[in-house]
């Protein structure tokens, strides 16, 4: 079922997320076939439970829609529930940031260039894996929605005071967008 995506200026949106219960099977089946649906129709590259209201630890990116810019995502999909980040590079590296939560808004934002986290598939076998490029970003950005934090927390103070009212017009339900929003 496509649902409704949570817009900045939403509370669930700045909750820490609690960990999914792996023995709820169906509830998890569920909520992972709901983001994928509605990260479809949304066209977006990853989306976390908390931008459909759901305050839970789970995420999923998709990067085959990338691979004219990024070949290397041709293929890359990832469900992650409870996903822990076991290291991360000292070294950063900067890529514009986009969100489905914050339509219509880009801002340079550094992160760490590699990562390995430990998670849950769909199917709950747990994995340890290590990426790196855009793929790492993809999962950096959604597990911040997990901790409560959006991209717009991570950049320069000054470009913060130039997007300020462009995020309290999102904040206030006054933006478009090409897919079905909610601010609770």
């Amino acid at each position: 079922m496509v649902r409704p995506i949570y817009l900045y200026g939403s509370e669930v949106l700045r909750e820490n997320a609690v960990p999914a219960d792996l023995s709820d099977k169906v509830y998890l089946e569920n909520l992972v076939n709901d983001m994928k649906e509605t990260l479809a129709k949304a066209e977006g590259c990853g989306l976390a439970a908390p931008q459909i209201g759901e305050s839970v630890r789970v995420l999923i990116v998709d990067g085959r829609d990338m691979t004219d810019v990024y070949p290397y995502l041709d293929g890359f999909t990832r469900v992650m529930i409870n996903p822990v980040v076991l290291e991360q590079s000292d070294k950063k590296i900067v890529y514009s940031e986009g969100c489905l939560s914050v339509p219509g808004i880009y801002c340079d934002v550094a992160r760490p260039e590699s990562m390995t986290v430990q998670y849950y598939d769909e199917n709950l076998e747990q994995k340890t894996e290590t990426f790196d490029k855009f793929a790492c970003r993809m999962i950096q950005h959604e597990m911040s929605h997990l901790d409560g934090d959006l991209f717009v927390d991570h950049v320069a103070p000054i470009r913060r005071k130039i997007i300020s009212k462009k995020l309290m017009s999102i904040a206030k339900g006054r933006v478009p967008a090409r897919y079905s929003t909610i601010i609770k």
